[in-house]
C-alpha cells in the first residue's frame, strides 16, 4: 500500500482515543466514519503500527493514512471530456449508460482512464456528484479531489448549479409553465418553455421543450412532463398506451450547467449541443444553438 497522507501529533494535555483524534486531521478522510472505516480496514499507522479503535493518543505519535489498494478494473470507455482542471472535470455521458452502482460498465468505471489525475494532495478516484438516468444523455459533473466533491455537492444542495434539460414531448402543450407535482411525495419543481412545436399523424404534436428543474428528485422531469399528460418522446416508464416509442431512445438531453467554481470563484457555462435524433425530428435546429 502506498502512502496518502502523514499527521505529527502534538504534545497533548491528556491523552485522546485515536479515533476521535483523527477526526478533520487528513484532508481525503476528515469524517468521523470515514477515519473509523479506515482504521477497520488497516489503512491507518501509528509510529509504523497498524492501529485500532481502542488506541490513545499521547501526543508526539506520527500517524500515516495509506492508500487502499484497488482490484477493480477500468472501464475501457472513451468519454468526451468537455472540461477539466486540479478540482473537477465535466464530461459527455452519452444516452444508455449507467452512471453508477454495481454494473462493470459504469462512467464511474470509465473515468480514471479519461481524466488526469489531480496534483493535489486530496485527490482521489473522479467520481461523479450528481446523477443522470441511464437513458439520458448529456453534461455530468465529476469531482476529481474529497474537497471538491464535498463543495460540488453543497452547490446542488443550495441550488446553485442551474441545470438545463431538452426534451421533445408528446401531445398538445402549453407555451410554457411550472410543475410542482410532488414526486415520491417530496415537493418538486421544474419550469418548461416550449421552444418548437411540429404536427404528428401519432402524437397529435411534437415538442422541442426546454427545461429547468428547480428540484433534484428522481425522474423528476420524466414524471412531470407525464403528470400533465405530455410525456417524453421514447419514454418507456412513464408513458400513455398506445404512443409509447421503441425507435430511438429517450428524447432526453442534459444541455447546459451552469455554477461558479468553487476554488476559483469564476462563473462557469457549459453547454452541449442536442444529439443528432433530435435534428432529425426538428431540422431547423441545425442552425440554431440552444
Amino acid at each position: 500500500m502506498k502512502l496518502k497522507e502523514q499527521h505529527k501529533v502534538p504534545q497533548l494535555e491528556q491523552p485522546i482515543r485515536l479515533q476521535e483524534y483523527g477526526i478533520g486531521i487528513f484532508t481525503t478522510n476528515p469524517t468521523r466514519s470515514g477515519f473509523k472505516k479506515a482504521i477497520k480496514k488497516g489503512l491507518v499507522l501509528v509510529n509504523g503500527k497498524t492501529a485500532t479503535t481502542a488506541l490513545f493518543i499521547n501526543g508526539g505519535e506520527l500517524i500515516e493514512l495509506l492508500q487502499e489498494e484497488s482490484n477493480k478494473k477500468a472501464f475501457d470507455f472513451p468519454l468526451e471530456v468537455i472540461f477539466e482542471d486540479e478540482y473537477l472535470a465535466v464530461i459527455f455521458k452519452p444516452a444508455g449508460v449507467l452512471v453508477s452502482g454495481n454494473s462493470f460498465a459504469t462512467i464511474a468505471n470509465a473515468l480514471e482512464q479519461n481524466l488526469k489525475k489531480s496534483t493535489l494532495k486530496d485527490a482521489v478516484l473522479p467520481r461523479p456528484v450528481h446523477r443522470l438516468d441511464y437513458p439520458t444523455s448529456g453534461l455530468l459533473l465529476i469531482g476529481k479531489t474529497n474537497t471538491a466533491t464535498i463543495a460540488l455537492t453543497k452547490l446542488f444542495e443550495v441550488k446553485e448549479i442551474e441545470k438545463t434539460y431538452h426534451a421533445i414531448t408528446i401531445g398538445n402543450m402549453k407555451s410554457s409553465g411550472e410543475i410542482t407535482i410532488p414526486v415520491d411525495d417530496k415537493e418538486s419543481q421544474s419550469q418548461f418553455t416550449v421552444l418548437q412545436s411540429i404536427p404528428s399523424e401519432k402524437y397529435t404534436f411534437l415538442n422541442l421543450v426546454e427545461l429547468h428543474p428547480k428540484t433534484g428528485r428522481r425522474h423528476q422531469l420524466r414524471k412531470h412532463l407525464h403528470g400533465i399528460g405530455n410525456p417524453i418522446l421514447g419514454d418507456k416508464e412513464y408513458y400513455i398506451e398506445a404512443l409509447l416509442s421503441y425507435g430511438n431512445g429517450l428524447y432526453l438531453h442534459a444541455s447546459k450547467l451552469e455554477f461558479t467554481h468553487p476554488f476559483i470563484n469564476q462563473k462557469l457555462i457549459f453547454e452541449k449541443e442536442l444529439p443528432k435524433k433530435f435534428k432529425r425530428i426538428f431540422p431547423d435546429l441545425l442552425n440554431q444553438s440552444l
